[in-house]
């Protein structure tokens, strides 16, 4: 599809420079530095900084107007914008980022790390938001810049540019704003980069992602604990009333119970992709608990194709100073990790009519938050134009996943916008996003530099797919 040449190979090779020269680290480090923590109270400035000073300065260098719009939802997580247009007749993208992070937790990573700069050690380059996201939009804006030097200061195509700052508490006020800026983000494609690939040196596209539900159940009896000798026997024990009820929702094996928290099924076109994959212990760089979920299943299928219950959580009395008393309450945070065909939105419901079912009246359901499943078609137009330009970039076999395992607001811009959704990722499985020395490994971000250059020179050719 993408005959060679030797503009493109330039573009693709001068991306990679950015890391000689030392560039790509810098703008890293810089934006590492920001503390993005949308989590925290106190992050509200730094995201507000981050994207009217850091991220605004480079896309104005790149040609780009960029408007801040504030969020409708969630005053602390404002908007970013970015329009780059050339001719109303040439294809336009609309590229994603988030710059906002999770927590620091500075105090778990190793000595001589932090997580507010950019420390290189080897391959790996260790920071909060190396991997999730930082690093990632700072891959796809250095390859951009490649191109636009190769093709003097023209990309033959329209970029469109929306930076969130509240992608880890759930991306509050995204679906508001893609409803009022519809026309604004109108585009042929969508392309983003977060997320892990397969493995690390395979480039991988992934089209949608599992959802999540987010939900705590408690048991609370009374309001001060009771002595487990005088009233050991006598008296309930939420504790112990909650564990009882959380297995009859999941196994000893991770199985799910409840025909109301699984999929109705494995469409056999997606069940044949996921295969493909040939997920195992190797790819995943981490041994698998082979005996662990749904039976008859192989791990790609359990991992792409299934749902997962997870408790997250599990407390009762106080576990750093225990007492000879029975507690008189206990809590789980639990999640649903869910596919396409789940009927999500009756969580609760069921959850209820089975816990009464079963003689857990006394078990409360609280619900946090959702986020919606989505899957893509691996043989749409789009994905094959996107798979046929990374494998004229790098001559690898790519991985096409239906969907991710975690979760992403790709719901919005599918239903809302109403777009196909590419995801290119530039991570890796392990590179401990959400905990302690979170790194980005160089070698997959050279890679990615190339892809995302092969990517925006051929967009740049003025195709759309057919």
């Amino acid at each position: 599809m993408f005959p060679p040449s030797g503009l493109r190979k330039l573009a693709v090779d001068m991306a990679v420079d950015s890391i000689q020269s030392g560039a790509l680290q810098d703008a890293i480090d810089r934006r590492v530095r920001l503390r993005t923590e949308s989590q925290s109270d106190d992050g509200a400035e730094a995201l507000r900084d981050y994207l009217t000073g850091e991220m605004s300065t480079t896309l104005q260098r790149l040609g780009f107007t960029c408007r801040i719009i504030e969020n409708t939802v969630h005053a602390c997580a404002p908007f970013l914008i970015a329009e780059r247009h050339e001719d109303d007749l040439l294809p336009t993208v609309l590229l994603y980022g988030h710059g906002d992070v999770v927590h620091g937790k500075e105090e778990a990573w190793r000595t001589g790390l932090s997580p507010w700069r950019l420390t290189i050690d080897g391959d790996r380059w260790y920071g909060r938001g190396t991997a999730d996201n930082k690093g990632q939009h700072s891959i796809n804006l250095a390859a951009l810049e490649s191109v636009l030097d190769v093709r003097a200061g023209r990309l033959g195509c329209n970029v469109k540019w929306l930076f969130e700052t509240g992608e880890e508490i759930g991306s509050p006020g995204l679906r508001e704003l893609c409803r009022a800026e519809k026309g604004t983000l109108a585009a042929d494609v969508f392309i983003a980069s977060d997320g892990p690939r397969l493995t690390d040196d395979r480039p991988t596209i992934f089209l949608g992602s599992r959802g999540s539900v987010s939900f705590s159940l408690s048991v609370t009896l009374r309001e001060t604990g009771m002595h487990s000798g005088n009233w050991g026997g006598l008296k309930r024990n939420p504790a112990t009333l909650l564990a009882a009820a959380l297995a009859t929702m999941v196994d000893q094996r991770g199985r799910i119970q409840l025909d109301g928290l699984k999929p109705s099924g494995i469409p056999e076109q997606i069940r044949q992709a996921i295969i493909r994959l040939r997920i195992d212990e190797d790819v995943l760089g981490e041994p698998i608990d082979t005996r662990w979920g749904e039976e008859g299943m192989s791990a790609a299928e359990r991992l792409l194709g299934w749902n997962a219950l997870e408790v997250l959580t599990l407390s009762a009395g106080d576990p750093q100073k225990p007492v000879n008393a029975i507690p008189p309450s206990a809590t789980a945070r639990c999640q649903l990790r869910f596919v396409v065909g789940t009927p999500w939105r009756e969580v609760t419901a069921a959850l209820r009519n089975h816990f009464d079912r079963n003689g857990f009246e006394d078990v409360e359901i609280t619900l946090h938050r959702c986020t919606p499943a989505t899957r893509g078609d691996p043989g749409a137009p789009w994905v094959k134009w996107a798979e046929a330009s990374l494998r004229a970039t790098t001559g690898k076999d790519i991985a096409v996943m239906p969907n991710l395992g975690g979760t992403l607001p790709n719901d919005i811009f599918v239903d809302v916008l109403e777009l196909p959704t590419i995801w290119i990722p530039h991570s890796h499985p392990g590179c401990r996003q959400h905990a302690s020395d979170e790194h980005l490994l160089a070698s997959v971000a050279a890679e990615g530099l190339q892809v995302m250059a092969g990517i925006f020179w051929d967009l740049g050719d003025g195709q759309r797919a057919s």
